[in-house]
């Protein structure tokens, strides 16, 4: 196996091997095992619930097919975007033939009979699954760790988490156990691993990734929908190549490829959040140095940085929680199974459940108000600049040994900046900095406008340009 000459190990970059894949110095099936070795290396990441080896290297083979008739016939029908390039996909999403276990001990694992609509886009782009990564039970909570399987580790320091929900995903990534991820974010479960891990998040705005809205733009108490997927990556460039195959047309290796140019973008700054109201939320001085640095940086390079006081509206707290957590009112469980729930899960299903329909209505009324009066007030300038975790990664355990909702405050202070973007129906990106004197991670979050995440890979790849 070579390396391209002129370039660094396509190892180490999704956009490399893709040139790798693509020219033949690198087969599909050459690329797998290599990652399926690095994964069967690093079982202390608690990365991967399932691997798909045998499934995964037939695909490869597959896509050499593809790639060795195309270079007898380049005339034919143009290669898919990203044939042979290995991924993996959280254990909330279905892909064909693999169990779903929603990392929830309460219930049996299914296997998916079809693949979700965002696993077909990228199958059909020439991705090959090589498994199924690590999430906290339904996706709820920021850390990965359930009653299934170890926890997710973070590669900077085992001993902490690496966010979640798509703490397997951003974990295995940011180890160089895949080369890119796509993950989901309900809350901030894309950008908070991807700042805890170091790594490029991007959340899109609902409906820029067609499979995201299949089921339409609504929750079913008809607020608004909070969950949507988007690139996990080491570097824009990479992200950027993900979203291409996520959502074809956007061009947003061009928008990374001419970063350059990109200047006078007007950032708002702002260290607010809607759960001061009822939180003491407070940046550790690393998490405020990469804050400042990045608003240096954005003005460095040409934008216009301003100061902005948003105030939010402090019911902001108990209407997202009611919001977010409204579905578990509809999950249906034997009574046998529900001691096998996590704690937050069964205590906040308890209050879900103790809500009338109509009650879950009202609250989805009030979400969708407070949507459309934070994207006026974040409309005001091109991109929000916020914190993006107020301070290093919590250990491992951490949550688990409070009460749920001493769990969920803890969550709220470490990550208070994603949520309310999940309800705006924004994109959002995740970006790293720099790192604490510990070796951990530390980022920011830009904030756009709607249909702005190819302007918001742009910047990540500018901030990222100092490093």
């Amino acid at each position: 196996m070579s390396v391209l000459p002129g370039t660094s190990d396509p190892f180490d970059s999704a956009v490399a091997l893709q040139a790798a894949l693509h020219s033949g110095e690198i087969t599909a099936v050459e690329a797998t095992t290599t990652y399926l070795e690095r994964i069967s290396s690093r079982e202390d990441l608690g990365a991967f619930i399932t691997v798909t080896a045998d499934s995964a290297l037939e695909e490869a083979r597959l896509a050499d097919e593809l790639f060795d008739a195309h270079r007898n016939d380049p005339s034919a029908t143009p290669l898919p975007l990203i044939l042979g390039m290995p991924t993996a996909h959280k254990d909330l999403t279905e892909v064909a033939g693999v169990p779903t276990t929603r990392g929830s001990a309460a219930f049996e694992p299914e296997i998916a009979t079809a693949d979700h609509p965002v696993v077909a886009t990228l199958r059909r782009a020439g991705m090959i699954s090589l498994g199924k990564t690590q999430v906290p039970e339904f996706g709820l909570t920021g850390y990965s760790e359930n009653n299934i399987a170890p926890p997710a580790r973070n590669p900077h320091d085992l001993a902490r988490t690496p966010g979640g929900s798509s703490g397997g995903s951003a974990a295995a990534v940011a180890a160089g156990l895949l080369p890119v991820a796509p993950g989901s974010d309900g809350g901030g479960s894309i950008r908070i691993p991807s700042l805890a891990c170091g790594l490029v998040g991007l959340k899109t705005g609902l409906g820029t990734i067609a499979g995201d809205i299949e089921s339409g733009a609504a929750d079913p108490f008809g607020g608004p929908k909070l969950s949507v997927h988007g690139p996990i990556a080491r570097t824009a460039a990479d992200a950027a190549l993900l979203m291409d195959a996520l959502a074809p047309g956007g061009h947003y290796r061009e928008a990374v490829a001419r970063a350059g140019d990109l200047t006078g973008i007007t950032v708002a700054r702002c260290e607010a959040s809607p759960f001061d109201a009822v939180f003491d939320i407070k940046l550790s001085p690393d998490a405020r140095l990469a804050y400042n640095t990045a608003a240096s940086r954005l003005a460095a390079l040409g934008h216009l940085v301003d100061e902005a006081d948003y105030t939010y509206d402090p019911t902001y707290p108990e209407i997202f929680t009611n919001g977010w957590t409204s579905g578990l009112s509809l999950l249906e469980i034997e009574d046998s199974a529900v001691d096998h729930l996590m704690p937050l899960t069964r205590a906040f299903r308890e209050r879900a459940l103790g809500r009338s329909a109509e009650e879950h209505r009202a609250n989805a009324t009030l979400l969708n108000q407070f949507a459309a009066e934070v994207r006026e007030l974040w409309g005001r300038s091109d991109v929000v600049l916020t914190p993006g975790l107020t301070m290093d990664a919590p250990l491992i355990g951490e949550f688990l040994s409070r009460t749920p909702d001493g769990d969920y405050q803890l969550q709220c202070e470490w990550a208070p900046y994603t949520s309310v973007v999940n309800v705006s129906g924004l994109p959002a990106i995740a970006v790293p900095i720099l790192k604490t004197s510990a070796g951990l991670p530390m980022g920011v979050q830009l904030i756009g406008r709607r249909g702005s995440e190819a302007q918001l890979l742009a910047l990540a790849a500018q901030l990222q340009s100092f490093s």
